[in-house]
């Protein structure tokens, strides 16, 4: 029997199972062989006798954004609007074959945009080129999920479940689980919350699926059993999402409005360009750059050209960000604007100071 027919399989024996306080070991088992079965199709361990032709584009600019969504939805015309990269399009399906990237300038930021072809149902599983659509979806900071505002929310539905099954987990946060393996000593499970979604026993159970018997496993949040699992697998990706619905001048007033005040959701027309430099700045909040601008001694900051950095960067970054070797002869640095204790003057710092939005910082070194 094919991994396919037993992840088959395993499917319909949970949906013919009721929920219930007995049987949620037996649903845990399920789900932990399920997603084992899942991760072997993702990753084959034979390896290919081909080389194929090559889908992911090299990482460029200071953030990486995916577009997916069904074929015909409008992301290629996204592309071409956001950039100066011109996307084939046409009112057929499957005009994008491969990954196309364009770059968007934003307040000094260069953002990748990645188009990707449109997926269909089953790609998951391989169908249409999905796993690598999928694959090349897991290297990007955020995803903007394409969808036509005229179909049914069954086409979200159907994506959200599609990137489920390759381990992209749209705007969730990483659970506060720590687990080790060890040698010996048996399994060790501490908790500091109590846990209403799952217990100690489905846990266990989980544990001796994957044949884990010597582990400690601290557990400092509520989780499902589900979340345990993502982190037993530890390759879950944890991405932020933006839901996009385009062909909104096709739609009533009253049902744009109703998507608009969604979660995560902008609303869109690519032919009109309506409401395009709304999502763009969505998109930059999403992101959550940061953005430093750096300063020579005795001349003013040059604010033309930021460094852009991830939330939660130090000065180190700042270092690697100007050259990689600037952190081994680093001695101190001066830092203007919000991060500085004794703002609206210099701060001298180290290392390990934390940046905030558009700081001043003027480097020095041995």
């Amino acid at each position: 029997m094919g991994v396919l027919e037993k992840i088959k399989e395993i499917e319909e024996e949970m949906a013919r199972t009721q929920k219930n306080k007995a049987t949620e070991y037996h649903l845990g088992l399920l789900k932990a062989k399920l997603a084992r079965y899942r991760a072997q199709l993702l990753e084959p361990t034979t390896k290919s006798s081909g080389g194929g032709t090559g889908f992911d584009v090299q990482k460029s600019g200071d953030a990486r954004v995916a577009l997916i969504g069904f074929p015909s939805v409008g992301k290629s015309t996204l592309l071409s609007k956001c950039t100066h990269t011109v996307s084939e399009s046409a009112a057929y399906e499957f005009t994008t074959l491969t990954a196309i990237p364009g770059v968007m300038e934003y307040q000094g930021a260069r953002i990748q945009l990645l188009d990707l072809p449109g997926i269909v149902e089953g790609a998951s599983q391989g169908r249409g080129r999905g796993r690598q659509v999928v694959a090349t979806a897991k290297t990007a900071d955020l995803i903007l999920i394409m969808l036509d505002a005229t179909k049914s929310e069954e086409q979200r539905r159907l994506l959200e479940i599609e990137l489920d099954a390759v381990g992209i987990r749209l705007n969730k946060k990483k659970p506060d689980v720590v687990f080790k393996r060890k040698t010996t000593g048996g399994i060790t499970i501490n908790t500091t919350v109590k846990l209403t979604k799952t217990d100690e026993k489905t846990i266990r159970t989980i544990l001796a699926g994957y044949k884990l018997h010597n582990c400690d496993v601290m557990i400092r949040e509520d989780i499902t059993t589900d979340e345990f699992i993502d982190v037993l697998i530890g390759t879950r990706k944890y991405i932020p999402c933006l839901y996009v619905y385009n062909k909104i001048d096709a739609i009533s007033l009253e049902q744009m409005d109703k998507l608009a005040r969604e979660d995560h959701t902008v609303v869109i027309s690519c032919e009109m360009e309506l409401n395009l430099d709304y999502l763009i700045e969505h998109i930059w909040e999403e992101l959550g750059l940061v953005k430093v601008y750096t300063k020579k001694r005795g001349v003013h900051p040059d604010l033309t050209d930021p460094i852009c950095l991830r939330k939660g960067a130090t000065i180190e970054d700042v270092c690697d960000g100007i050259h990689r070797s600037l952190a081994t002869k680093f001695r101190y640095a001066l830092v203007w604007g919000k991060s500085s204790k004794f703002s609206p003057h210099a701060q001298k710092v180290g290392l390990n100071h934390l940046v905030a939005d558009e700081d001043v910082v003027s480097i020095f070194t041995k």
